[in-house]
């Protein structure tokens, strides 16, 4: 039987997954920093119960992250644009 895959760790200094989607629990619009991001681009919320239920859903992969943070961010707003509502 194989191993399961270990989750992928955060790119440090990224923030894509909390810049590049409207999170509308929070009232954060597309493209616009999350207000519990720290200076370092990190969730002060992570592993808190007050996190979003989205946020905490969301899971890392290697086609969401790409190789860099610009890929991430591409990849992601590209996903919001496909499943914003009327779009």
């Amino acid at each position: 039987m194989p191993e399961p895959v270990p989750p992928l760790a955060c790119r440090p200094n990224c923030g894509a997954c909390c810049i590049a989607p409207s999170i509308s629990s929070l009232d954060k619009p597309a493209g616009a920093p999350c207000r519990h991001l720290d200076a370092a681009l990190r969730c002060r919320l992570f592993g808190r119960p007050e996190r979003p239920a989205c946020c905490a859903g969301l899971q890392a992969s290697a086609e969401m992250c790409g190789e860099s943070r610009e890929q991430a961010l591409a990849w992601l707003q590209a996903l919001e644009a496909a499943t914003r509502p009327g779009g």
